[in-house]
């Protein structure tokens, strides 16, 4: 008897996905609840697990796209592991003069395996004769080429796609301000030990731009709207995304009801997805419905940017890293922690007095957060 291995369905709008790689070789015993193989889809990856005990028997390689509810494997059930079968003993061959032995495989380059390792880091090194089937998207190399193509993930084709989309539909405009960060930066400080003592989390700068993100939107409801042929959906919900890096590619998976929650619970949110993205774990529901996104460029050194619309939504804010500067106070000249804010939106929808409005109410609740606490 053999269970079938198929590609399960992760959401209503992914037909197909591609086999990232076999956890298990082929002619393998495995145990129900091993995992088997990890399938990557524009949206996600995901893990399959065996639902039985048995041989597994691979039918399709890694690196192939199948459909969604494809059989790409099979498990016999009450079958031992294969063996090699013994051989007879060979009749005595005669004394020959020494044989100089064949060269040793010479292994591929460093840098090839460092490049490996650049593109796709959770792959193993390249080697001679790998124990099991070969991982997708390992570069080919020949000869002495310069060039190594790799093919692109399902995750990366939809990120490349899905922001041509925004640039050849939405007419993107970016707005910008600077923000003094002292207060959030002080009130952190002052509150940390508590905070986290009390919610064993940290108080970190994000669940800030989330709450000032969901009070402009509340004082500017034009910004939380779409296009959707020629009628404009107006949202009554506050659910916020949050754009983080994976080594795979750049994810957004979205807090829900962020104007129902506390700072604790959206850093909790926010610390949930942020391991849920670095092992793989990322469920689609998680990435759908949102109304506006956050992305923090600062985080990797950006001073300022034009980040693209999350399509199909209408506004986008980027954040960049703190600086120190020299700003104006009172007549003086103060070192201030400065960051710069970038809105961009799109004008056929929000026209630039909201979207200079919605940016500017951002700075000031987060110059004075006393703002967010009692809702002025």
């Amino acid at each position: 008897m053999s269970q079938e291995v198929r590609i399960p369905s992760v959401g209503e709008s992914i037909t197909s996905g591609t086999i990232a790689q076999w956890h298990k070789a082929d002619g393998e015993l495995v145990k129900a609840g091993d995992l088997l193989l990890t399938v990557e889809t524009d949206k996600i990856s995901t893990e399959v697990p065996a639902e039985a005990s048995g041989v597994l028997r691979i039918q399709v390689p890694a690196g192939t796209e199948v459909e969604i509810g494809a059989v790409v494997a099979r498990i016999e059930e009450g079958v031992a592991a294969a063996t090699p079968a013994p051989s007879a003993s060979p009749a005595p061959a005669p004394v020959a003069a020494p044989v100089a032995t064949a060269p040793a495989p010479v292994p591929a380059p460093k840098v090839v395996e460092a490049f490996v390792q650049t593109v796709e880091p959770d792959r193993p090194q390249l080697t001679v004769v790998p124990s099991r089937p070969a991982p997708a998207n390992v570069p080919v190399v020949r000869g002495d080429s310069r060039v190594v193509r790799v093919k692109m993930s399902p995750l990366r084709r939809k990120i490349a796609s899905h922001l041509v989309e925004a640039q050849h539909t939405a007419a993107i405009l970016t707005t910008f301000n600077e923000c003094d960060m002292s207060a959030i930066m002080k009130l952190r400080k002052e509150l940390q030990d508590s905070f986290v003592a009390r919610h064993g989390i940290k108080l970190g700068f994000m669940s800030f731009f989330v709450k000032a993100t969901v009070d402009a939107l509340q004082n500017i409801p034009q910004v939380n709207g779409r296009i959707d042929g020629d009628d404009i959906v107006q949202n009554h919900f506050y659910d916020i995304g949050v754009a983080i890096g994976t080594e795979k590619g750049l994810i957004v998976p979205v807090v829900r009801d962020a104007d129902q929650k506390t700072f604790a619970e959206i850093e909790q949110d926010i610390a949930d997805y942020a391991a849920k993205a670095r092992t793989g774990k990322i469920a689609f529901e998680d990435l759908q419905g949102g109304v506006f996104t956050i992305s923090n460029g600062g985080i990797y050194g950006s001073l300022l940017s034009t980040p693209i619309l999350n399509f199909p939504q209408s506004a986008i804010l980027g954040m960049h890293a703190i600086q120190d500067r020299p700003v104006a106070r009172d007549g003086q000249v103060v070192i201030r922690p400065m960051m710069n804010l970038a809105l961009s939106y799109d004008h056929r929808l929000i026209d630039g007095k909201e979207a200079v409005t919605f940016l500017t109410r951002i700075k000031d609740c987060l110059e004075q957060p006393a703002r967010l606490m009692v809702g002025a």
